[in-house]
């Protein structure tokens, strides 16, 4: 069980509200996000599949309910309800593992509105964790420009347990190797993977024989930490032994950096070790690592053969959260037409889509991404026509996409639940891993570097287009009339 109190208070008495007034009409909500994080150019869309496993098992338990009735805010009529309550709704999204952009519909949500208020919270706090982390990520896996595995080493610096295991999940689909993380990798699956601290060093008499016991105890896992005392000294020496003790028993070793100068270090250590007749042996760097850091030493041609990342990684470094949001955009009337509705807001950015939307994707011969189309969802889209993208923010600002220039579309929101059960087939977490290389190679390399990358077009159909701004100029219509103007 999945406890439904995992939710903002204010659902609660929102969602008894509704109860007591009889107010459920059937809702269309949208989960998207507004600006790209990290300053860069995408987002690899993530935490679908396990919110669709949890929200199953979404429920209230007869313990829940004491501490709801121990409140004294909740009608006994409600807990009552709440009692029995299953999610029951449908949900579309994108596939784990998309690449995505700001303003697009990631998740619809389609079901009562009690039902669609309560899950609110629950459901951006699994998308927008993991989708920052996974593009997190993402983003250090192509900093190494394929110079390197990046290990996952960041449960001790994440937010709690569940921030450790959920960014070890994420860190994975975006395209890390291994976790730190035990727990994770049993319940995900996810290859564990581990060296020394410097502890295992300093409960020796010194450093050969801390190596050589490690090396005695795993063989093929033999990793050594070279900078508790001195890097280029003891520290480099006693790998170096105990690297051609390893060697003549035909097995390879690697060592560990995890302070100093990671540019200058690792090249006298590449020079040590190749001198002594290790040329197999690898090295692994970490140290509060970033995707600058990588990118840097990368370029500058420095020998590393992996990279253990934790705290930059885990937490999202630079950004502490995807600004990721819900919002409806459809309730159906008394006699069971769907009417769109949007927030209107003095900042047009903010002024949300309406209706019931899909996302069309445009790719060119090449099979590589050139624009994506939000459009209505009873719209057709037909390949070899012509469809004209209006920007989202400026509705005189448009361009024509023609037949001649695409050759595929593709829908981006598809059905995962139907009454509150998986309708879509469950995908492996290598499975979701594979899927963002393919789709991170269908996006150009100037949308992925780090420094002004180039801003993907996300538009709006001409239909969607003409229903926003009516229902604009309708709303400030009506406010005009309330005032008496």
């Amino acid at each position: 069980m999945v406890s439904a109190l995992v939710t903002d208070f204010y659902e609660l008495t929102m969602m008894q509200g509704y109860f007591l007034k009889d107010h459920n009409p059937r809702v269309v909500f949208d989960m998207f996000y507004r600006t790209n994080p990290f300053q860069g150019g995408y987002t690899v869309f993530t935490g679908i599949e396990e919110l669709i496993d949890e929200l199953e098992e979404f429920r209230f338990s007869s313990e829940d309910i004491e501490y709801l009735r121990s409140l004294k805010m909740f009608d006994e009529r409600f807990l009552s309800y709440l009692s029995s309550y299953r999610f029951s709704g449908d949900i579309y999204a994108f596939d784990e593992g998309m690449t995505a952009f700001p303003g697009e519909p990631l998740v619809r949500v389609e079901t009562g509105l009690c039902d669609a208020q309560l899950i609110e919270s629950f459901l951006l706090n699994k998308i927008n964790f993991q989708t920052l982390i996974a593009t997190k990520a993402n983003r250090m896996v192509y900093a190494t420009r394929g110079k390197g595995a990046i290990m996952e080493f960041g449960l001790r610096r994440a937010q709690g347990p569940d921030g450790g295991h959920s960014a070890a999940r994420a860190s994975f689909i975006g395209g890390t190797k291994v976790t730190s993380d035990t727990f994770a990798g049993k319940k995900y699956g996810i290859p564990v993977a581990g060296t020394m601290a410097h502890s295992w060093i300093m409960s020796f008499d010194n450093e050969v024989e801390a190596f050589r016991a490690f090396a005695e105890l795993y063989p093929t896992n033999a990793v050594f930490l070279i900078d508790t005392y001195d890097t280029l000294g003891s520290g480099i020496d006693a790998a170096i032994k105990v690297g051609l003790e390893q060697k003549q028993k035909g097995l390879k070793i690697g060592v560990r950096i995890d302070s100093g100068d990671l540019s200058y270090l690792p090249r006298e250590i590449r020079a040590r070790l190749d001198r002594a007749g290790l040329e197999d042996a690898t090295i692994c760097v970490s140290n509060d690592l970033t995707e600058e850091i990588v990118q840097t030493l990368v370029s500058d041609g420095v020998p590393i053969d992996s990279w253990g990342i934790g705290t930059h990684l885990v937490t999202g470094g630079s950004q502490a959260s995807l600004n990721g949001v819900y919002k409806m955009s459809a309730r159906t009337l008394p006699d069971g037409t769907l009417e769109p509705v949007m927030k209107v807001s003095n900042s047009f950015e903010k002024t949300t889509n309406p209706g019931r939307k899909q996302v069309y994707r445009f790719y060119d011969a090449e099979g590589s991404m050139l624009a994506d189309l939000i459009c209505l969802d009873d719209e057709e889209v037909r390949i070899g026509e012509n469809h004209t993208f209006y920007h989202p923010f400026s509705l005189g600002d448009f361009f024509v996409m023609k037949g001649k220039n695409y050759r595929t579309i593709r829908p981006l929101l598809s059905k995962k639940m139907e009454n509150g059960h998986r309708c879509s087939e469950k995908r492996d977490i290598r499975e979701i891993q594979a899927s963002v290389e393919r789709n991170m190679n269908t996006l150009h390399r100037s949308y992925k570097r780090q420094i002004n990358p180039h801003i993907y077009k996300v538009s709006l159909s001409e239909n969607l287009k003409n229903l926003k701004f009516n229902l604009l100029l309708k709303t400030r219509e009506e406010e005009r009339q309330e005032r008496g103007e």
